[in-house]
């Protein structure tokens, strides 16, 4: 059995799956960590007891009391790998070390990460642990593609665009392995990913989980001046303004109600309807860009919370969009059926549900599995080495 833990900035999803099946056989969400955690598990009948309030430790801790069977594996989302980290790897003291120092880059995910693998480890200290990271699946992309027009010491220094959502995006790969695909990977963080033949060509955040898209509370890009301005002519220091652009703006900001697309879309307040047109308006902008990146389009994928369930928002982005071909059947795409483009489209326009953990499952069992093959041909290289009598 392969544990999955998926630490979120204020939720933990956990799973346990058979190696090589399609579904977890149990999985759990706990959200709202830190103020009133909420509760809610597939699979095993649970009891009621409600998740204790606390920080990611606790909850993981209180989850991995509850887990119907004992893993012999267990793999974890990592936001940021760095530089050095383009693909799964088990879990030491020198790795989780050097994870710590990417903390900066990342600072709402990865110390939940960290955390949930400390908690592992005092659980199970010999179960092996894997390393799935959000950036790795960025690092087929160009050179050009992962440049910043910045100094050439910055850029040696790794001041460069990595990306996020990599192992969301992966998931879509598998489902839509060929062709020229547009993945918009669409919830409270958000971002756009041009895909060919199942590699990233492009994606839109960067350096940090900030830039791109307009997201929940995130404001995505916006001009460097702008900040600058904010601290030399309004005097706000670095960390407020870190404050204003990751938990006040996106579409909280601009709607000045919530972050949640359900409560705009049930507001009559007009500058809720301002932010969700906002928010469909950037992602046309920004998937032009990489519909050219592309050289055209194939397949357009929704996925993520927003993306999966929210009918107008998806609406409104295809609208944007026709000049690429795309046209959406209104009635599948309010009943959020699988496949909501028309017989007219020359685009194939999807739903694919987020499945991150299942990626992280197969990610860990592979390697897994290969370091066990590895081990068994050098054994066996041992054997054959050895002298007989």
């Amino acid at each position: 059995m392969i544990l999955v833990l998926n630490a979120g900035s204020s939720s933990l999803r956990c799973a346990l799956f058979q190696p090589g099946a399609d579904g977890p056989d149990w999985r759990a969400h706990v959200a709202d960590i830190g103020n009133e955690p909420m509760l809610a598990v597939d699979g095993i009948a649970q009891d009621d007891t409600p998740p204790p309030v606390g920080d990611h430790a606790k909850v993981a801790r209180w989850l991995l009391g509850r887990l119907p069977a004992a893993p012999t594996a267990a793999g974890h989302r990592i936001v940021h790998g760095g530089m050095r980290y383009a693909a799964p790897l088990g879990l030491d003291a020198e790795v989780v070390a050097e994870l710590e120092t990417l903390i900066p880059l990342a600072p709402a995910h990865q110390p939940q990460a960290l955390a949930c693998i400390r908690t592992v480890t005092e659980t199970w200290p010999d179960l092996p642990q894997v390393a799935c990271f959000d950036t790795a699946f960025h690092r087929t992309q160009d050179r050009l593609a992962q440049l910043y027009p910045l100094p050439r010491p910055l850029i040696d220094e790794g001041f460069v665009r990595f990306g996020f959502h990599g192992l969301s995006y992966a998931h879509v790969a598998r489902v839509c392995p060929r062709g020229r695909v547009l993945a918009a990977h669409l919830g409270h963080g958000a971002s756009l990913c041009a895909i060919r033949d199942g590699s990233s060509v492009a994606t839109t955040m960067g350096f940090t989980t900030l830039d791109g898209l307009m997201m929940g509370t995130r404001s995505g890009s916006v001009d460097p001046g702008l900040i600058l301005h904010l601290i030399r002519e309004r005097g706000l220091s670095p960390d407020a303004v870190a404050t204003i652009l990751n938990e006040r703006s996106g579409l909280l900001g601009v709607s000045g109600i919530s972050d949640d697309v359900r409560v705009l879309e049930a507001s009559g307040n007009p500058q809720a309807r301002e932010a969700l047109d906002l928010f469909a308006y950037r992602i046309v902008r920004e998937a032009g860009s990489l519909i050219a990146a592309l050289g055209g389009l194939d397949t357009l994928v929704f996925t993520g919370g927003i993306g999966e369930h929210a009918a107008r928002i998806r609406a409104a982005v295809c609208r944007g969009l026709a000049f690429a071909g795309i046209t959406v059947d209104a009635d599948a795409n309010t009943r959020d059926e699988a496949v909501i483009g028309d017989r007219s489209s020359t685009v194939q326009v999807l739903i694919v549900p987020s499945d991150e953990e299942r990626e992280i499952a197969c990610l860990t069992g592979g390697l897994i599995h290969e370091c066990r093959d590895r081990e068994a041909t050098r054994d066996t290289a041992i054997a054959r080495s050895k002298p007989t009598i």
